[in-house]
This record gives structure tokens, C-alpha cells and sequence, in this order.
């Protein structure tokens, strides 16, 4: 999905002409030089801010796990499910820099740079350091799947791979059509969720089914969020995200909807279970988040937009998560 986490922009230097037998006064013309991508371009790349919306579903799911049968949980399994979903998330945010740079997407950015789109990483290699991770989730949910005996989730995890590629890759993304929102609210908040309460106990209940519901929204929120940023760049790209499909104002008041409905769902953990209120604390993020995204013309404010509303996902996750199993 997705979000870019700031880096340098690329650096761009001309060579003097050393003299030759160009045929040219002078010798050869200069030559453009890009920056070579470092340590932090490639850690950048992999949006390190996108990783709680990997972090809450599992934590949200390993605590309905508990609550169905705590004598008998797994906490190895519920470390695999979540090396799976941090290496499918990093996958797909280096899945997605690779699609959108050799498409030529990101021509028209206004946020940080990516690898691919900036130059400063070749094509071939985002891709290659993609499908690895791509390839340590597919080793994670082996592991569960020889764990559990369950050996048709190979079946959902091969779906969840090409769809995190496809999301952006491919003759026709089904990101660019306006789908991506549905895309994260199944994989990253239903599946993430379901799959680690299935893994541990064999089953799931209604509180995982609600955790993923919310976890979901919260995905999507911070999809919207980021394509907001980029609405005029994208259209101008034909990149036909949601945001893009309902326009600027739409995309506001939908990303407003998408973080409050989170909230209305706590409605129902705050009935059963004594401290889950105390999660209303986490709208001291969500607040003023969307007043910084109903307000804000900038990229940079909804870039700060993107990250409170990560780290609000990430709180709320875990804080639900602890009123459920405690």
C-alpha cells in the first residue's frame, strides 16, 4: 500500500567532459548522475510508519484467540501470523514503489521519492527485494499451515500475494480503478484478523470478526489519507483511486467515516468488556486528525495526517486488544 516514508530526494550532478574523440567541441556532453540509493533509501522504501497496520489485526486477533481458549494458546503461532503480515506489508510497499516507477506513476509525485520512480534504485532490484519478502511471508504461513494441519490456507495465502502485487502491478491494476480501500480492509483487516484467531484455536468469534472490521477502517483510512495527498498528481497519471473517483471533498469526509467507524464498534466491546472504554483515549489521535485532514492543503499535513493516523491504529489496536484478553 503504499505510503513512502521521507527520504532525500535524488541528487542530480553533471560530470565535465573529459576531453575525447566525441566529435563534439569539448569532448563528450556532461553526463547526468544519480545518487545511488543507501541504507536508508531501501529501509525507507519499505514505509516502516504503514507497519502497525500489520501489528493491530494480529494483536487483535491473538487476544480473541485467548479469549476462546486461553490454556491452549499459541503465542509461537501468533509470532508467525505476525512475521506474515509485517513481510506482506513491506512486500507490498516495495511491490507497489517497483509497479508505480516503471509504470511512470510517480512522474507526477509531490511526497518523498520513491526507489524505482526516483532512479536511485534499478527496477529490477526493487523488485527482487519485493518478491523476497514476499517469499519470508510465504515461509511464515507454511510454518502455520504445517503447524495447524490446516493445508488449504495455502490457498489464502497464495490469494494474498498476487493480490498485494496486483494491487499496483500488472496490465491492470485494480488500484488504479478504485479498489485499494477494498483490497485493505479485506486482507489487512479481516484476513489479518480472522487468520490469527483460525491459526491458534481453529475457530473465530465475533470479537475478531469486529477487530478486523475496525482494523480494517483504519487501513483504509490511512490509504485515503495518502492518496488525498497525491489526488491531483494521481488523475493527472489516470491513477483512478477512490480518492480520485469521489474528489477531494468526498475523499475527506470519506476518511472521516473510515476513522470514526472504529469507534462505533468499541461501543459493543465497552459492553462486555469493562476496560475496553478506556480505548476512547485513542481519539485524542483521531480528532484532530481529521481536522488536520478536513482542513489541510498541503502535502506535508497529510503526510503528518498519514502518521497520527498509524500510530492511532497501532494504540487502539493494542489497547483493545489488552481490555479483551485481561
Amino acid at each position: 500500500m503504499w505510503v513512502a516514508t521521507a527520504r532525500k530526494p535524488v541528487q542530480k550532478r553533471t560530470e565535465p567532459s573529459r576531453g575525447g574523440k566525441s566529435g563534439r567541441p569539448g569532448g563528450q556532453p556532461p553526463r547526468a548522475v544519480v545518487r545511488t540509493a543507501t541504507v536508508g533509501d531501501w529501509i525507507g522504501g519499505a514505509r516502516l510508519r504503514t507497519l502497525p497496520l500489520a501489528v493491530s489485526p494480529v494483536a487483535l486477533g491473538t487476544a480473541s484467540a485467548y479469549l476462546l481458549s486461553a490454556p491452549g494458546w499459541h503465542w509461537v503461532r501468533a509470532l508467525l501470523a505476525l512475521a506474515v503480515a509485517v513481510c506482506l506489508q513491506i512486500g507490498v510497499n516495495y511491490a507497489n514503489d517497483y509497479s508505480d516507477g516503471v509504470r511512470g506513476t510517480d512522474r507526477y509525485r509531490v511526497g518523498p521519492s520513491r526507489l524505482t520512480g526516483s532512479g536511485a534504485a534499478k527496477p529490477r532490484t526493487v523488485l527482487i527485494v519485493a518478491v523476497v519478502f514476499f517469499g519470508l511471508g510465504a515461509l511464515g504461513g507454511l510454518a502455520l499451515v504445517v503447524l495447524t494441519g490446516y493445508y488449504w490456507l495455502i490457498a489464502v495465502g497464495a490469494v494474498c500475494i498476487v493480490a498485494a502485487y496486483f494491487y499496483t502491478g500488472g496490465k491492470r491494476p485494480y488500484g488504479y480503478y478504485g479498489l485499494g480501500e477494498v483490497f485493505v480492509f479485506v486482507f489487512f483487516g479481516l484476513v489479518a484478523t480472522l487468520g490469527t484467531t483460525f491459526t491458534q484455536v481453529g475457530s473465530v468469534n465475533i470479537e475478531s470478526w469486529l477487530g478486523g472490521v475496525a482494523a480494517g477502517f483504519f487501513a483504509c483510512a490511512v490509504l485515503m489519507v495518502n492518496n488525498l495527498r497525491d489526488l491531483e498528481q494521481d488523475r493527472l497519471a489516470k491513477k483512478h483511486t477512490l480518492a480520485v473517483l469521489v474528489g477531494n471533498r468526498g475523499a475527506r469526509i470519506l476518511f472521516t467515516v473510515f476513522v470514526l467507524i472504529p469507534y462505533l464498534i468499541l461501543i459493543f466491546f465497552s459492553i462486555f468488556y469493562a476496560k475496553a472504554p478506556l480505548v476512547y483515549f485513542t481519539l485524542l489521535g483521531a480528532i484532530p486528525v481529521i481536522v488536520i485532514t478536513l482542513t489541510g492543503k498541503t502535502p506535508p499535513e497529510f503526510v503528518l495526517a498519514l502518521k497520527i493516523t498509524s500510530l492511532t491504529a497501532l494504540v487502539f489496536g493494542l489497547g483493545l486488544a489488552a481490555a479483551i484478553a485481561f
